[in-house]
């Protein structure tokens, strides 16, 4: 087996970019100079940064729940999860999760602008409903944490999914609202779940949050394992495994594919930070980011924002300096 050492991602700890603020499931997206990041919160929360260390707060994407949402959710108090951004010919693509916490009464959501900036004249969200639903007792996966992936034949993709039966890959139509027909559905990684569990019980194969990035000829699929939102009892940590193709399968450093329960690992916590997970990984003017959120020892726990700068070397693998987080 060739060492990790071998096999990595180099994150240079001179790379770390100061965050202090409060976030959940942070992704981004730039226009022009500025960036825009989007995270779990009341709305959708959002705020917007020059230098990726200094972010003023912005609107919230939704002032008032979307329509839809007491359809999946009783009396949804606009609590929207786990947001994704992407741009696609001259649009802003943002789908959203609606959920109750430990249940598989989600759906996927989706509304799109024309700008990010909420003082141009044209800014306005519009919401297109729901893309993908999960129910419980009839889905064995879970509708929430959307991340959408164009292939090399540039067909979209939408990953998501926590917990249940594991992480899915579903096949979108060209106008990125709904899911294709005829229906294409993959199942991306996985882990060991209790047979004796009841099919409305999340389980124990705690595994949530995919975010793929194609990079030098592969697909790289981020996921967190593990336990989050809980504080100083959360256990989040980050893996990846890659493949040649949008629908895997997805292998970790060792072969084992993360279908079987494989997974390299990338980033955990430490006596500083209890916990990290939900990543998002861009290309910004030609530097590599990775967007996460840890749970911050000296600050009873707070999830923060952290942005890590990703180098690779020859063999592609990840590898974390130790002393990142200290």
């Amino acid at each position: 087996m060739k060492s990790f050492f071998q096999l990595c991602i180099v994150l240079f700890s001179a790379g770390i970019l100061a965050q202090d603020i409060m976030v959940h499931d942070p992704v981004v997206a730039k226009q022009g100079d500025t960036y825009y990041l989007f995270c779990t919160g009341n709305g959708i929360s959002s705020y917007s940064s020059k230098d990726l260390k200094d972010w003023k707060k912005e609107p919230a994407v939704f002032q008032q729940k979307p329509t839809w949402t007491d359809s999946v959710v009783p009396n949804f108090k606009n609590h929207i999860w786990a947001p994704d951004i992407s741009f696609h010919n001259g649009k802003y693509y943002l789908y959203y999760s609606v959920s109750s916490f430990g249940k598989n009464t989600s759906a996927i959501g989706v509304a799109t602008n024309t700008t990010l900036d909420a003082t141009d004249a044209n800014y306005k969200w519009e919401d297109a409903g729901i893309v993908v639903q999960s129910v419980p007792n009839r889905d064995m996966w879970n509708a929430i944490d959307p991340n959408l992936i164009f292939d090399e034949n540039n067909t979209p993709w939408l990953s998501f999914g926590s917990f249940w039966e594991g992480l899915k890959l579903v096949k979108l139509s060209k106008d990125l609202k709904s899911v294709a027909k005829p229906e294409e559905w993959h199942t991306l990684a996985r882990r060991g779940r209790d047979f004796k569990i009841p099919d409305n019980d999340p389980g124990n194969g705690a595994l949530e949050a995919p975010f793929i990035f194609k990079k030098n000829g592969y697909y790289y699929l981020f996921l967190s394992w593990d336990l989050c939102c809980r504080g100083k009892e959360s256990t989040y940590k980050i893996v990846v495994g890659r493949s040649k193709k949008v629908m895997g399968p997805y292998l970790d450093q060792n072969g084992k594919s993360l279908v079987n329960g494989g997974g390299t690992l990338v980033l955990e916590g430490n006596k500083n930070w209890y916990g990290l997970g939900h990543n998002s990984t861009y290309n910004f003017d030609g530097n590599d980011y990775l967007f996460f959120h840890a749970y911050d020892a000296q600050d009873n726990g707070k999830p923060k924002l952290k942005v890590l700068e990703l180098q690779w070397d020859e063999e592609l693998w990840p590898k974390i300096d130790k002393d990142y987080l200290d």
